[in-house]
């Protein structure tokens, strides 16, 4: 007799705590597979120290096929399921299709950045949802700083060393606290900056900083911001993106290269796709974490709306905390299913939340203890440590270097601006390939709220004039570069580019590089 297949669809906080408690209870009786775009789990809540250089990339990432031995990886992106055929059909990193039959399914494929209607935001901003998107802002605002400190313009300098977050959540805040310390330490100790100040913006259209947390909290995390020297704005946000800067909803013009969209995220569409009862882009779940009509199908995390006992009539947040602890229930329940121990219903009680604000400062509430300062922080660190599910050591480490040695501000043009796109399914991807790639992989991203698809690059497009030369990375999810990126070989039967009239052709002592393009903002851009 065959054993039963078990399919995981997402491998973030929800998706690995189930194939990991699944392992452990099914002990070889099930096989259990994880569809995953990377071969990584990621631990989230560390990402802005990324961005702001104190972890090194893999340290907030372990291994799949490292920590599951017994769980089959299989790397792609979930296209659609099959519900009464039970097939799940995805896209490979090579662009190859694969379907996955299954006895039962998880849904665990998390959240992507939340898209307002905002002119101009969608071609102008960044998120912050990825692995790619945090090596592409330390590059970003690494570079900002030294094209500043090279320009003889005073206004082209305040513009660069201008930084707008938009979200004032957990995410937001945190990337304005790491990002005021990471760029004050590239300007404290450079000669050539002296006089320079780099300006960090939070904004929110909320009346206070992590509005979600006691008040308490967030009067320790806007005290901290502001003494650092973050513009702090309350009620305030963005009406409209340019390409030299953003205009807020109270008028003013800010002139700035930088635009980081933290106001939430929302469900996979992947969800949606289903077409079965949601609840605002949620799988609406009931409290054994099943789907309704659907017995075979699980789903936990942020694609799914899960009913709090707690406070009956509402649904469980969109927060880590929940979908690992969801993670856990989901596995005994299929394990139920098969006759294996009792269902349970999802209960939870609030162990407290931490926000790391970069130093030795946090806002942290330990079971219900405020906690502010130097012990906040330690707390905090200590929380991280004990939570990640790998790489302990290695960010302890890293953590100890930072403290006794000098950051590392260098650009390592590993990923260019086009390849992170606000507008995106797959924010843990890194978008490369020529341009029927990217054609196919618009046309697999789902529909817009006004019904339209993202305009895939068109041939000949600039990568990003800001980016170093050379090509991109081989190590990225995806293979090989695109021949039609700069550094590689003209991609066939692609129409050759000339540079436009206000550019000479390269010379012998000129390195050929990205064709100046006018119709689309980069941060190079002065």
């Amino acid at each position: 007799m065959s054993r039963p297949r078990i399919v995981i669809v997402g491998a973030g906080f929800a998706g690995y705590r189930t194939a990991q408690t699944l392992s452990r209870l099914a002990r070889g009786r099930a096989e259990i597979v994880l569809l995953n775009p990377t071969d990584y789990f990621l631990y989230l809540p560390l990402l802005p120290q990324v961005a702001a250089g104190i972890l090194e990339p893999r340290r907030v990432t372990v291994s799949l096929s490292g920590t599951l031995p017994h769980v089959r990886l299989v790397l792609g992106q979930a296209d659609r399921i099959d519900l009464d055929a039970r097939q799940v059909h995805y896209t490979g990193p090579e662009d190859e299709g694969g379907t996955l039959s299954y006895d039962r399914l998880v849904l665990a494929a998390g959240s992507v950045n939340k898209l307002l209607p905002i002119p101009g935001v969608a071609e102008h901003a960044h998120g912050f949802r990825g692995l790619p998107e945090a090596l592409y802002l330390r590059d970003h605002v690494t570079r900002q700083v030294e094209l500043a400190a090279a320009t003889d313009d005073p206004k082209a300098c305040a513009a660069r060393c201008t930084f707008v977050v938009v979200g004032a959540g957990y995410t937001g805040t945190e990337v304005a606290a790491h990002g005021q310390l990471f760029t004050d330490s590239q300007v404290a100790k450079h000669p050539m900056r002296t006089g320079m100040r780099p300006r960090w913006m939070l904004l929110d259209i909320a009346d206070r900083v992590l509005p979600e947390l006691d008040d308490r909290l967030s009067r320790t995390a806007d005290g901290v911001l502001r003494r650092r020297g973050v513009d702090v704005r309350m009620g305030t946000s963005v009406k409209e993106a340019a390409p030299d800067g953003v205009l807020l909803t109270d008028g003013e013009f800010v002139d700035t290269k930088t635009l980081v969209w933290c106001v939430g995220v929302r469900p996979d569409p992947l969800a949606e796709s289903l077409g079965l009862p949601m609840e605002r882009g949620r799988l609406l779940v009931d409290p054994h974490l099943q789907v309704p009509g659907r017995p075979e199908v699980f789903a936990c995390g942020d694609a799914a709306a899960v009913p709090d006992l707690e406070k009956p009539g509402s649904y469980t947040p969109m927060t880590a905390q929940h979908a690992w602890r969801q993670g856990k229930v989901a596995a005994h329940n299929i394990a139920a299913s098969f006759g294996d121990g009792e269902r349970r219903a999802y209960r939870h009680k609030d162990l407290g939340f931490v926000v790391d604000l970069g130093g030795v400062k946090a806002a942290a509430n330990p079971l219900g203890v405020n906690l502010s300062g130097p012990v906040a922080g330690a707390v905090t660190r200590g929380y991280h440590l004990a939570a990640m599910p790998g790489n302990r050591v290695r960010v302890a480490a890293d953590w100890l270097l930072d403290a006794v040695l000098p950051r590392q501000a260098v650009q390592l043009g590993l990923v260019r601006s086009w390849s992170v796109p606000l507008d995106t399914a797959s924010p843990e991807l890194a978008r490369v390939g020529g341009p029927e790639r990217q054609r196919q992989s618009a046309e697999r991203q789902p529909e817009s709220g006004d019904g339209t698809r993202p305009e895939p690059p068109r041939p000949g497009a600039e990568p990003a004039r800001n980016q170093p030369g050379g090509e991109p990375a081989r190590n990225q999810p995806g293979g090989e570069p695109a021949k039609s990126q700069p550094g590689g070989e003209p991609a066939k039967n692609q129409p050759a580019v000339t540079p436009p009239p206000d550019q000479p052709p390269p010379g012998p002592d000129v390195s050929p590089g990205p064709v100046r393009r006018t119709d689309r903002f980069t941060e190079g851009d002065s």
